[in-house]
């Protein structure tokens, strides 16, 4: 009995092409959804990526308003106080200007403090790093001091003086410094330039230190354009006697015009 084997051929070479077709849809699905789980997963770490460099900018920006900005706006204020009997409401609105630039100053350096703890790694491993911890912490040691301020009559008063000066002072310079270290490590991270950034604090800086040195001389400046011959001269001896029977008041000599020295005195 002869067999003809085209059939049994043909059928079997059907059952490798369809188990070759199935296989080859399976490894296509594979594929697939390999490709599309990296392709999420991409997506959700350039989301991750996104989310740390607009909390890193906002933790910048918080800190330059705080010790960059509303700081320095604070002790302009009260370095525009002067002396005398009808500069009381002057001196006080210029000391309540103070006390809010440096309080908004205080609120913003925490909540840039609290963002860095909650959302950073801090491994205090860098400069940056170590002098924000220590700047947050004579932040809040500065308002402490200022809210403790003794009376003028108490002697206290003039150490207080020196430490709010003094520890105001390092904190300034400090602050300047940390948000340039900042700018660096903005870059680092991301590789976005802060060149721009740079030049915009540097000219700020320079004008506000340029306010803060000016502020002493304008009295000296006004002085300048006084007219010789019509400035207010002192009496002579043989004035004297005249006008204390005319019971007039003698001009008395004061010392220079120092407004910080003047509020903690």
């Amino acid at each position: 009995m002869h067999i003809s084997w085209r059939p049994v051929f043909i059928f079997i070479l059907s059952c490798h092409v369809s188990a070759l077709s199935l296989v080859e849809c399976s490894f296509l699905k594979e594929v697939s959804q390999s490709g599309s789980n990296k392709s999420s997963n991409h997506k959700i770490n350039k989301q991750i990526i996104s989310q740390k460099t607009s909390d890193i900018a906002l933790h910048g920006l918080l800190l330059w308003a705080s010790v960059g900005f509303s700081m320095p706006l604070g002790i302009l204020a009260i370095r525009m106080s002067s002396r005398g009997e009808n500069a009381s409401t002057r001196n006080r609105v210029f000391f309540y200007l103070h006390v809010a630039f440096q309080m908004l100053s205080v609120l913003l350096a925490t909540i840039g403090a609290a963002m860095s703890l909650k959302n950073f790694e801090n491994s205090f491993d860098n400069n940056h790093q170590r002098l924000g911890l220590a700047l947050y912490g004579a932040i809040l040691v500065q308002a402490l001091i200022g809210f403790f301020r003794p009376h003028r009559q108490k002697k206290e008063r003039t150490y207080w003086y020196f430490v709010h000066w003094i520890l105001g002072t390092i904190i300034s310079f400090v602050g300047i410094i940390n948000i340039y270290t900042g700018l660096k490590a903005y870059y680092k991270r991301t590789l976005k330039s802060t060149r721009l950034w740079t030049i915009l604090f540097t000219a700020q800086v320079s004008c506000i230190t340029l306010i803060y040195l000016l502020q002493d001389k304008m009295e000296y400046i006004k002085k300048q354009r006084v007219i010789p011959g019509t400035e207010s001269t002192v009496p002579s001896d043989q004035d004297i006697p005249h006008l204390q029977n005319q019971n007039e008041l003698l001009p008395v000599a004061c010392g220079k015009k120092n407004a910080l020295s003047n509020l903690f005195d």
